[in-house]
C-alpha cells in the first residue's frame, strides 16, 4: 500500500503486482519515439522503440523528481551494423548473448550508447528488437537506441499509440566511435554458462566439447566460491548428453508474446516427462498471458507439462523456481549471476543457471531435459498475430493523469524506515579496510543481495545487515565496529594517527572495501547506500564496472577512489591490504579543488606506513558538492 498511497499522493502510476513486468507495461503504455525514460532498474531499455531509456540508482531519479536535470558527460556511441536474417529456431536471446561475448570481458562498450542500423534491423520483428535490446544492459553499456521503421509503428499502433511513433535514423553520414557488425545469418543457438551472461558459447559448441566447456566453467566458478561449495557440473552429463534440471522462460526478456509463442510451437504434441526436469513460464504481462489463453499456446504449453505463472521478476533475482541444490537451470531470463537462482552459497547451497533463448529452452525442454538447440527441431513456426487488450490495465492500474491528491496519507508498514544522518565530508579522512576482494568483476547482487533481503528494501539499517554476506559475510561486523567504535577499533585509531603523527581529534573516521571491478549488473543504489550505513566512507577500486554504481556511491557521499587505474597487474600488489588503515589528508579540499590525484599512507596492523596515489576520476561540480555534504539528501537539504 506504500507505493499505491504514493502514487495517489504525488500523482503516479501504480502497477499492482502480477499485472505486468515494469519495463513491459513501459513499452506498451509509456515509451515514445525520440522521448527519454530513466528508471531505476538496470534493464531500462526501450531503444528498440526510439525511446533512450537509462537504468540508475534511486539517487538519479530523485535529481529527476525534484526537477533537476539528468546530467551525463556525452558518451561515445558505438553502431551495432546487422545485416542479413535470422534462421528459424534462433531468437533473439540468441543475437543477445553472441553480442555480450563479443564486447563484455574488453569493454568495448562500456558506458556507450549502443545505435542498432543496418539492412537487417528491418528484418526483425518489434519484439525480437526488444530481447535483444533489453539485455544491452549486460554489455556494460550506458544506454541503446533502434532506428524505427514500419514494425515499429506498427507495434505503437496495436498498443493504441500511434501517433507516439515517428521515424529516427542516423543522419545521412554518420561519425561513431566503433562498429560491432552482426550477421544474422550466421548466428546460431547461443548458451550462457554460470556465472555471467558473457560466458557464451554456441549450443553445438558446448555439446560437442562437453567435458573440457564445462570443466573449464567450474574452475571459472573457483576463483569466486573458492572451497566454500562443491560446483560440480560435470556430473550432468548422462551418455554423453548435458541434462538439465529446470527450464524457466520469464521476465522482460524471456516473457514476449512471440517468445512464447514460439516455444508453444516447438512443444505441440511433446511433453517435458516425468523425470527431473520441469517447464516454468511467466508471460510478461496480463494482456500477453490473456491473448495466449485465447489463441491457445498457454494450452499447448499446459499439455506438454509447463506451467504457466503471472508476470513476476522472480526468476531473474532469486525469488521464484528456485533450483534444487546442485540443480542446473536453463533461463531466458537477464542474468545468471551466483545466487540469481535462490541458491545460498555461504551455506553450502548452489544451483546455477544457463542463460538461452526461450526456442531452444523449449526444445530442451521436448527432449526431455537434455541440452538442446531450437535450430534440430524440424518445425513450422504458427507466426501466431498478437491481439492487446488493455481493458485489465484501465480496471487495474491506477493512474493519476499526473493529478496529485496531497491530502492523501501515506500508509507506510514497520518495516519502512527513514535514513540515519550521514555526516558531512571531514578535512582529512581515516578509512579501515574492511573487506578486500579479488574477484575479477564483483556484482552489485554480490554487494548486496536480491532475492531473501527484497522485504528490506525501505529499511536501510535492516537491509544493510546482508551487505557482503554471499561474498565477505565478516563485512558486516568489521564495518559496524568501525562506525560505533569499539574498544579495540578505538586503540588501532591511537597507534595509527601516532603513527602518523596525526591528531585523533583531526580526522574523520570511516571505512572502506577494496574490490578490482566493483558494481556490474543492478541498478539498485543499496549496494553503495547499505555500505554508507555501516559507516564507509569510500570504495577502492581498480575501475568501477559501471557509471551507475559509480554514480550510486557519490549520490551517498563515498568517495569512488582508483588505485592505479586500470592497471591490472597491480590489483595484486596493493600498498594496503584487509584490516589495515588508509589516511587521506586534506581530502575536503581537494575534492573542493577538482584535484587529480590524493596522496594517501596506508598504515598496517604493526604500524609500518606506506605512501601511495589515489585518483577518483572525472567528477562534475555537484558530484564533488555531494560528497563535500555527505550525500544527496544532505545537498538538497542545504
Amino acid at each position: 500500500m506504500f507505493g499505491l498511497t504514493c502514487a495517489q499522493k504525488y500523482g503516479g502510476i501504480y502497477v499492482p503486482p502480477h499485472q505486468a513486468v515494469i519495463h513491459q507495461y513501459a513499452r506498451e503504455m509509456m515509451a515514445t519515439c525520440g522521448g527519454m525514460i530513466l528508471g531505476s532498474d538496470s534493464h531500462t531499455r526501450y531503444g528498440a522503440l526510439g525511446t533512450m531509456a537509462i537504468g540508475e540508482g534511486g539517487g538519479e531519479l530523485a535529481k529527476q523528481l525534484l526537477g533537476k536535470t539528468y546530467d551525463v558527460n556525452m558518451p561515445g556511441v558505438v553502431a551495432v551494423y546487422m545485416t542479413g536474417t535470422p534462421r528459424p529456431g534462433v531468437g533473439p536471446q540468441d543475437v543477445a548473448i553472441a553480442i555480450i561475448g563479443a564486447v563484455f570481458n574488453n569493454g568495448y562498450v562500456k558506458n556507450k550508447v549502443m545505435e542498432f542500423v543496418g539492412p537487417g534491423v528491418a528484418n526483425l520483428s518489434a519484439e525480437f528488437r526488444i530481447g535483444i535490446d533489453v539485455m544491452t544492459t549486460e554489455t556494460t553499456c550506458l544506454s541503446s537506441i533502434w532506428t524505427t521503421d514500419e514494425k515499429i509503428r506498427e507495434f505503437y499502433a496495436l498498443h493504441g499509440r500511434e501517433n507516439d511513433y515517428s521515424k529516427v535514423e542516423p543522419n545521412g553520414v554518420a561519425y561513431y566511435d566503433g562498429v560491432i557488425e552482426v550477421d544474422l545469418d550466421k548466428i546460431e543457438p547461443m548458451i550462457a554458462l554460470p556465472f555471467h551472461p558473457s560466458n557464451a558459447y554456441t549450443i553445438d559448441f558446448v555439446n560437442k566439447n562437453l567435458k573440457d566447456v564445462l570443466h573449464e566453467t567450474e574452475e571459472r566458478a573457483k576463483v569466486s566460491f573458492g572451497d566454500k561449495v562443491n560446483f560440480n557440473l560435470t556430473n550432468k552429463i548422462i551418455d554423453g548428453k548435458l541434462y538439465v534440471d529446470q527450464g524457466v522462460i520469464a521476465g522482460c526478456a524471456g516473457g514476449s508474446y512471440e517468445n512464447i509463442v514460439a516455444a508453444a510451437d516447438i512443444l505441440k504434441g511433446k511433453n517435458t516427462g516425468s523425470d527431473k526436469f520441469y517447464l516454468s513460464v511467466y508471460p510478461a504481462s496480463t494482456p500477453i498471458y490473456m491473448d495466449l489463453m485465447k489463441n491457445g499456446a498457454a494450452v499447448e504449453l499446459m499439455k506438454a507439462g509447463a506451467i504457466i505463472k503471472t508476470a513476476f521478476c522472480g526468476p531473474c533475482f532469486g525469488a521464484g523456481d528456485t533450483p534444487a541444490n546442485g540443480a542446473l537451470s536453463i533461463r531466458h531470463s537477464t542474468r545468471n549471476f551466483p545466487n540469481r537462482e535462490g541458491s545460498k552459497i555461504q551455506n553450502g547451497q548452489i544451483s546455477s543457471v544457463a542463460l538461452m533463448d526461450a526456442r531452444s529452452i523449449a526444445a530442451t525442454a521436448a527432449n526431455k531435459g537434455f541440452l538442446t538447440a531450437a535450430t534440430d527441431f524440424d518445425k513450422d513456426y504458427s507466426n501466431k498475430k498478437y491481439f492487446f487488450d488493455k481493458t485489465i490495465y484501465e480496471t487495474r492500474i491506477y493512474d493519476s493523469k499526473g493529478v496529485a491528491h496531497p491530502e492523501q496519507e501515506i500508509q507506510f508498514g514497520p518495516n519502512i524506515k527513514d535514513w540515519p544522518q550521514m555526516e558531512a565530508l571531514g578535512d582529512n579522512l581515516l578509512v579501515k579496510v574492511v573487506s578486500e576482494i579479488h574477484d575479477p568483476v564483483t556484482t552489485t547482487d554480490e554487494l548486496i543481495p536480491s532475492g531473501e533481503t527484497s522485504s528490506f528494501r525501505s529499511n536501510p539499517l535492516g537491509l544493510a545487515e546482508f551487505t557482503l554476506s554471499r561474498k565477505d559475510p565478516a563485512y558486516v561486523g568489521r564495518a559496524k565496529a568501525v562506525r560505533d567504535r569499539a574498544d579495540d577499533v578505538k586503540a588501532e585509531i591511537t597507534n595509527v594517527c601516532a603513527a602518523l603523527n596525526v591528531k585523533e581529534s583531526d580526522v574523520q573516521v570511516g571505512s572502506t572495501i577494496y574490490a578490482v571491478k566493483p558494481g556490474d549488473g543492478s541498478a539498485r543504489e543499496q549496494a553503495a547506500s547499505c555500505q554508507r550505513v555501516l559507516g564507509a566512507s569510500a570504495n577502492i577500486a581498480c575501475e568501477y564496472a559501471t557509471k551507475r554504481y559509480r554514480s550510486n556511491l557519490m549520490n551517498w557521499g563515498m568517495l569512488p577512489f582508483l588505485y592505479k587505474s586500470g592497471d591490472q597487474a597491480a590489483t595484486e600488489k596493493l600498498p594496503f591490504a584487509n584490516g589495515d588503515w588508509v589516511y587521506i589528508p586534506n581530502v575536503k579540499k581537494q575534492v573542493a579543488e577538482k584535484a587529480d590525484s590524493y596522496k594517501a599512507y596506508a598504515v598496517n596492523a604493526s604500524g609500518k606506513v606506506t605512501e601511495f596515489e589515489l585518483t577518483t576520476g572525472d567528477m562534475t561540480d555537484d558530484e564533488r558538492k555531494i560528497i563535500l555534504a555527505g550525500c544527496l539528501i544532505n545537498f538538497y537539504k542545504s
